[in-house]
């Protein structure tokens, strides 16, 4: 095959750039290794910035959002068996939308299929060849097994952090900065309803615990565990008895109960590659840079990459001018030091480090009661956390 631009990748990333470039009349393919079935039966969390739910909304994938999604105007940061509320509305002018990762790609998908768009499913992608040359191409193995090769202009790498893209590029053109966290989440989904009406972020002498929603039948929860437990080790009346000691409130409010539909441990770390791009290969979301979840940034960082490389993608194909494609790592890469400064903010503030001192957790809970008291603080705890602006 032969495009103007290959798309390794069909995630939130991958697909929204192909549809941002259609709108601009480009062209493009998407390679994806998983079938779409698989795609869009992930269920994975989805804060969405409220830049992101605009931009859904101006390309017209955003009438389902809209309507089965929940719009937060505000969060809840929970200390010492109180609750304090972190009004965006008031704050910022803004808020955050509460939509589904998968409900983003099935929505992102349809919106493709209708209109034209190739994605080809079930493709492993090998490689990223000539990345260097004005010809790259993608190998990659079809549905069938064999092997084939996509020739593009250039090539989005919007694989993941475990894709073919970022292994492309020769290890002495690119630096890796890389830090993992002692603790990680043990989530549970849960049939049961709202315990309320936004997110509430706690810190617990016992861990951190995040309570969060998918609709007004099914929740997301978690707790902060360790990393290398393992879920046999986590029975429901555990759980249970876990959550209830880390959110007790000290006027008698209690989580609501019910079945747990699904349960499982996410690690925690934080990475970035360094610069963004190789040649004709851009690399954006996963593929470049992972942040732990509890700054809300990773779909959103994805979402504002895609952004940046297709307005640059726009420019050359329209003047031929390369400025913002030369630009493209370099504007990325400052707000992603911003959301991995933010992301590692919220996780310092809010997770129990054990083995260490009393003293550190003392200084946490004085964070906490500064930010919770403070209009400056929660501005920019505010700020950060609905987006900030594209530059």
């Amino acid at each position: 095959m032969r495009t103007q631009v290959g798309i390794v990748g069909g995630g939130p990333a991958g697909l929204l750039l192909s549809h941002l470039l259609h709108l601009r009349g480009i062209e493009s393919v998407v390679l994806e290794r998983r079938s779409r079935e698989e795609l869009e039966s992930e269920i994975r969390a989805g804060v969405l910035e409220q830049g992101t739910m605009d931009l859904l909304n101006e390309i017209g994938v955003g009438e389902r959002m809209m309507r089965e999604g929940a719009f937060h105007r505000g969060v809840n940061l929970q200390f010492g068996g109180r609750r304090h509320r972190i009004d965006f509305e008031d704050l910022v002018g803004r808020g955050i939308m509460l939509y589904g990762q998968h409900e983003v790609v099935k929505d992102l998908i349809a919106a493709r299929l209708a209109s034209g768009g190739k994605i080809v499913f079930e493709a492993q992608v090998l490689a990223v060849e000539g990345a260097d040359t004005d010809s790259p191409s993608v190998r990659y193995a079809g549905p069938d097994g064999r092997e084939e090769a996509l020739s593009c202009d250039f090539v989005a790498g919007c694989d993941g952090f475990h894709g073919a893209c970022r292994p492309s590029i020769p290890e002495g053109a690119r630096r890796e900065y890389e830090r993992r966290y002692p603790f990680g989440w043990f989530g549970i989904l849960v049939r049961a309803p709202r315990s309320s009406e936004e997110l509430i972020y706690c810190l617990h002498e016992r861990g951190f615990a995040l309570i969060s929603t998918r609709s007004p039948e099914i929740q997301r929860m978690y707790l902060q565990c360790d990393p290398d437990d393992d879920v046999a080790n986590w029975p429901d009346e555990r759980v249970w008895e876990e959550l209830h000691a880390r959110l007790a409130m000290e006027d008698g409010w209690r989580l609501k109960e019910g079945p747990i539909l699904q349960k499982g441990i996410v690690a925690m770390r934080s990475f970035v590659c360094e610069p963004m791009r190789y040649g004709r290969l851009f690399l954006a979301g996963d593929a470049a840079h992972i942040v732990p979840p509890t700054g809300a940034k990773g779909m959103n960082l994805a979402v504002a990459d895609v952004r940046v490389l297709c307005e640059a993608l726009a420019e050359f194909y329209a003047s031929g001018r390369a400025e913002l494609l030369d630009a493209y790592s370099e504007r990325c890469l400052r707000r992603v030091w911003k959301a991995q400064r933010f992301s590692w903010w919220m996780t310092s503030m809010l997770h129990r480090f054990h083995g260490e001192d009393e003293f550190r957790y003392r200084l946490q809970v004085a964070e906490l009661d500064y930010v919770t008291g403070s209009r400056a603080a929660s501005t920019s705890l505010a700020e950060n956390y609905t987006g900030l602006p594209l530059e």
